[in-house]
C-alpha cells in the first residue's frame, strides 16, 4: 500500500445529523447555483440506473465535474415501512483529485432529502420575479416537511399552507412548521393552489389534483413528486399557461411526466418548448411577465455531486 492508498475503514463517514450540521439549504442552495455557474452542463450527466432485486430496487447515481467525482447508492424497499424501517437507505461516495482517491463516504438519505428541496428552491429562485412570502405544499409525507424546511431558510416566509388529502395528517405538519420553524401555517384544500406566491407539489399522486387555472400569474410552482414518464402532478392548462423549465432536456425526456404527457396532449409544442435551469443561471432564459413559472424536477446526479462536496468540506471530510 502507498501513502496514497487510502484503506476503506480509515474513509470518513458523514452521517445523517452531520450532513445536517455542515450545510443549510439555503448554503445547498448556493452550491448547486454555483456548480451551474461553473460551466456544470446537466445535460451530458450521466443517467440514473435502476436494478430491480430481490426485495425491491437499487438506484445508483453517477456524476463528475473538475476533479470531483461520486455515486449515490440507493435501495428502495417495498415492504421496509411495514418493518418500521426507511422505504429508502443509501449511501454517498465521493472520490477527488487526480488520482481519484476514495475521499468521505456520506449518509445517502439525508444527503437526498436536503439536495431535493434545494433544487426546488433554486427553481424558485431563479424564476421568481420576487421572494415567495406564501408558501403553498400539497403532501404530507417526508418530502412535503422538506420543502417547508427549506423554503423558510432560503426565503422569508409569512405563512405556509399545507393541502393533503390526509386532514389529520396536514393539520399535524402544520403544527410541526409554527412549533419548529416559527412561521404561521394552516391546511388547505386545492384553492391553496391560488393562495400561494410558491407552490410545491411533493406527493405520491399520479394525476393532477388542482386546477391549472388557479394559479396566479405572479405565483412559481414546483412539481417534483412524480419520476416516471406516465405520471404527473400537473394539468395541461397550467402546463400552457406557464412558461416551463427543467433540470435538463434530456433527463425530462427519460423520466419527467408532467412534460412528457403535456407535450403528448400537445400543452407543449416540444422538449424545445421548454427552459433548462442552467440557461436561467447563465441569464440566456428568463420567465416572461404575465405567465406563472413551472419548474418540473425528478432529481439528477450533478446535483448530489454538488451538494456531497460542499457538505464534504463543511464536514472537514
Amino acid at each position: 500500500m502507498t501513502a496514497n492508498d487510502v484503506p476503506p475503514s480509515s474513509l470518513p463517514y458523514v452521517p445523517g445529523p452531520a450532513v445536517r450540521a455542515a450545510l443549510t439549504p439555503t448554503q445547498a442552495v448556493d452550491a448547486l447555483e454555483a456548480a451551474l455557474r461553473s460551466g456544470v452542463d446537466p445535460e451530458h450527466d450521466a443517467p440514473r440506473t435502476r436494478l430491480d432485486t430481490a426485495h425491491g430496487q437499487l438506484l445508483q447515481m453517477p456524476s463528475t465535474a473538475g476533479t470531483d467525482i461520486g455515486t449515490k447508492l440507493l435501495t428502495v424497499s417495498p415492504d421496509n415501512p411495514a418493518r418500521d424501517r426507511p422505504l429508502i437507505q443509501g449511501v454517498y461516495v465521493l472520490f477527488g483529485g487526480e488520482e481519484q482517491s476514495p475521499r468521505a463516504v456520506i449518509d445517502g438519505l439525508e444527503l437526498t432529502n436536503l439536495r431535493t428541496a434545494a433544487v426546488s428552491a433554486l427553481g424558485v429562485r431563479l424564476m421568481g420575479t420576487t421572494a415567495p412570502r406564501h408558501l403553498a405544499v400539497f403532501g404530507t409525507g417526508v418530502q412535503a416537511w422538506e420543502h417547508a424546511v427549506a423554503f423558510a431558510d432560503v426565503f422569508t416566509l409569512e405563512r405556509i399552507t399545507v393541502a393533503g388529502r390526509n386532514r389529520l395528517k396536514a393539520e399535524a405538519m402544520a403544527a410541526r412548521i409554527e412549533r419548529e420553524l416559527g412561521v404561521d401555517a394552516d391546511t388547505g384544500g386545492a384553492e391553496a393552489a391560488a393562495e400561494g406566491d410558491a407552490v410545491v407539489c411533493a406527493t405520491s399522486a399520479t394525476r393532477p389534483f388542482f386546477d391549472g387555472d388557479l394559479v396566479r400569474d405572479d405565483a412559481v410552482v414546483v412539481a417534483m413528486g412524480a419520476h416516471t414518464p406516465d405520471a404527473r402532478e400537473l394539468d395541461d392548462v397550467l402546463m400552457g399557461r406557464g412558461f416551463v423549465a427543467v433540470e435538463s432536456r434530456d433527463s425530462a425526456l427519460r423520466e419527467a411526466g408532467d412534460v412528457l404527457l403535456a407535450i403528448e396532449a400537445g400543452a407543449l409544442r416540444g422538449i424545445e418548448d421548454v427552459a433548462t435551469l442552467a440557461e436561467l443561471a447563465a441569464g440566456t432564459a428568463r420567465r416572461p411577465a404575465g405567465r406563472p413559472g413551472v419548474f418540473v424536477t425528478t432529481g439528477m446526479p450533478w446535483q448530489d455531486l454538488a451538494v456531497a462536496v460542499a457538505v464534504a468540506e463543511r464536514a472537514g471530510a
